[in-house]
């Protein structure tokens, strides 16, 4: 069991499979993309499942997401799932994706054990798209988000982030839309996990912002913490139901009491938290030859250190060194 020291038991894992990414959104790194991790700093397809496993069997993992980076960016992701499907007791198994190239995936990866899908999708208009990404794909995003309903990757759940300026009037739209298509919407926060660290408190959509521009043409009506359980988003019945939008107020309403992740990073690095500062090698105890338990030993020592909170409320917040598409979203 990975407990720390304020009773919170870790039973979701996300796993960061590349830092690689085909888009260049302005809210996660620069135009020109950043310094990307040597291969022989990956994990290996190998190593991933033995983590994985590892935190299945021995550890009360319950349910792994994959994450990126762009997780679709990975050679040998479909074989990845297909082998993780096959432990026991088996995880449920979901993917974090921008949608690119999931037109082509998504058949396989249902074949291979996916469950389902969350597409980042940030506008229904291809003009701020191509502004916010830097890359002419919109088009890709949408047929990919119809393959994964189609392949049964579901509830596919779309994650948006609203940004001063560019989409910022687009809420409504976006859920209108997502209804009509029957995914699950959410928006979140932008947080402070830019390469750039050019995030700032004061400029940021917030989750008040967001349900306020929602009620201007949509009922609302809570699900209540009963019905949230550990999960990030707060979520509302639209229009009385079955319909559903959450909001993911990491900044402006943090869950931290109940969280119940732990992370791995695509060079073998548990994190904590989303903002943690600091990390445990994993990488280099798989290498050394050290058995699966001294490896489970390393894990939970790592997650009993957990902090109380991710502290973005604190004036002296450390923004992490490294941004999100190296630590997993």
């Amino acid at each position: 069991m990975l407990i720390d020291t304020y009773g919170r038991v870790a039973t979701d894992l996300r796993v960061s499979l590349t830092d690689r990414c085909n888009l260049r959104c302005t809210y996660c790194m620069p135009e020109e993309g950043l310094q990307w991790l040597a291969k022989p700093d990956l994990l290996t397809d190998d190593e991933i499942v033995r983590l994985i496993g590892i935190a299945v069997t021995s550890l009360g993992i319950e349910e792994v997401r994959f994450t990126g980076g762009e997780p679709l960016l990975r050679p040998g992701l479909v074989g990845i799932v297909e082998r993780v499907a096959a432990l026991e007791p088996r995880p449920q198994m979901s993917l974090t994706t921008n949608g690119i190239g999931l037109k082509r995936t998504a058949p396989a990866l249902k074949e291979a054990g996916l469950d389902r899908v969350n597409v980042s999708l940030d506008t229904l208009r291809p003009d701020v798209f191509k502004a916010l990404t830097r890359r002419n794909r919109h088009q890709d995003v949408l047929d990919g988000l119809s393959a994964a309903r189609e392949a049964g990757l579901t509830p596919v759940k779309v994650n948006s982030v609203l940004m001063p300026g560019l989409n910022d009037d687009e809420a409504p739209d976006l859920l209108a839309w997502a209804v009509e298509h029957d995914y699950e919407l959410r928006f979140i926060e932008q947080m402070p996990l830019d390469a750039q660290h050019g995030w700032k408190r004061d400029g940021m959509i917030t989750a008040g912002d967001i349900l306020a521009s929602l009620r201007t043409r949509f009922e609302l009506t809570a699900e209540g913490d009963d019905a949230r359980g550990s999960a990030p988003a707060e979520r509302w019945l639209v229009d009385g139901g079955p319909h559903r939008v959450g909001v993911i107020a990491s900044v402006t309403r943090p869950f931290c009491r109940a969280c119940d992740r732990t992370r791995l990073t695509a060079d073998g690095q548990i994190r904590t938290c989303l903002f943690a500062t600091e990390e445990t090698d994993l990488r280099a105890a798989l290498r050394s030859g050290a058995p699966d338990e001294e490896i489970a030993r390393v894990w939970k020592l790592a997650m009993w250190g957990k902090k109380a909170g991710a502290g973005l409320d604190d004036p002296d917040f450390v923004q992490p060194d490294r941004p999100m598409s190296a630590i997993g979203g």
